[in-house]
């Protein structure tokens, strides 16, 4: 599908064409089969210099957690909820000096058997000290599994200057990405949208990914994100994130076979309708998340996961960050 398709099918008033074809697609690539983690998000600083429009680290008490905090969270939840995997972002705090970051990612390594899912690009940006792809291979050798693909909000120079004047352009992104997936790191990959960018902005957003991709194979999913206001409420409207997995499956699902339903964005009902348009799988358990200001729930517990799976007519499958069957 080229963009020109893309854009027909998504403008088309009949909505059935893309919904059908998503489904039917995500059905002969990856089956009746959705998969979750068991993995806890541990947001380690709150204080952040860049103050994105959609992010509350810059209205919650700003905090950074000591080392042995972090492993007393980790300690905690393997053997409460036998976590496969540590998600660690935070803000992009001036005072932490990037030993911090390495000392972490090197204690965790030390003391769990666990992946570690940690520092967007914004992050490794931030710490890279004149050199991305060394602070990359320095960070792989202290124990850095793999990286979240996010800060991508949209690759687009023009709307970043609105929504996240200070990050990273779309060229430092892509280049940063490229060089994690060339050292051996595995990432994410994700879309934020519903804020002041166009169908056409997001349909481009999915090519950038899908260049990526044919070029390193590095990507395990994609999760497009909901934007959500001041006020917690998403500006989305459920029948235009539909809109966004199915043209997500369609474009990428030949590449990128994995397409994630943010529960913590959607919300649990809608996530698990999601299934139907595309959609494979059911993101983690997460435990904590500080990102978003939400409404609905913070956590779900592995056995809730597989059962709201379970009811939703689809097969559950626990997996490792990887999409390796646990």
């Amino acid at each position: 599908m080229n963009r020109e398709e893309a854009f027909n099918l998504i403008d088309k008033k009949n909505r059935t064409q893309l919904f059908t074809r998503a489904d039917e697609k995500r059905k002969k690539q990856v089956g009746d089969t959705v998969t979750y983690v068991v993995n806890r998000n541990i947001n380690f600083t709150t204080k952040c210099n860049i103050n994105c429009s959609f992010c509350f680290f810059s209205e919650d008490n700003k905090k950074t957690l000591e080392v042995e905090t972090v492993l007393g969270k980790i300690e905690e939840s393997k053997k409460k909820y036998g976590i496969t995997e540590v998600c660690l972002q935070g803000g992009i705090n001036p005072e932490l000096d990037r030993e911090y970051y390495f000392e972490l990612i090197e204690r965790i390594n030390e003391d769990f058997d666990i992946h570690i899912h940690a520092f967007s690009p914004q992050e490794i940006f931030h710490i890279s000290d004149g050199s991305v792809e060394k602070t990359i291979q320095q960070l792989k050798k202290k124990g850095l599994d793999s990286v979240p693909g996010t800060a991508a909000e949209i690759l687009n120079d023009e709307v970043r200057s609105q929504i996240c004047s200070k990050k990273l352009s779309t060229k430092q992104w892509v280049d940063l990405i490229k060089k994690a997936h060339n050292n051996g790191l595995r990432s994410t990959a994700t879309i934020m949208y519903g804020h002041v960018e166009s169908w056409e902005d997001r349909i481009d957003h999915l090519f950038k990914i899908k260049k990526i991709q044919n070029q390193t194979n590095g990507f395990t999913e994609f999760i497009p994100l909901p934007f959500v206001n001041k006020k917690g409420k998403k500006t989305t409207s459920f029948l235009e994130d539909l809109k966004m997995l199915s043209i997500s499956r369609i474009i990428l699902g030949d590449f990128i076979k994995n397409i994630q339903a943010s529960w913590v964005k959607l919300g649990v009902k809608n996530a698990l309708e999601s299934f139907y348009f595309g959609v494979n799988d059911f993101g983690g358990t997460l435990i904590e998340e500080n990102i978003t200001k939400k409404e609905d729930r913070e956590k779900l517990l592995p056995e809730e996961m597989s059962r709201f799976i379970r009811k939703s007519g689809r097969i559950p499958k626990q997996r490792n960050t990887l999409y390796e069957e646990v």
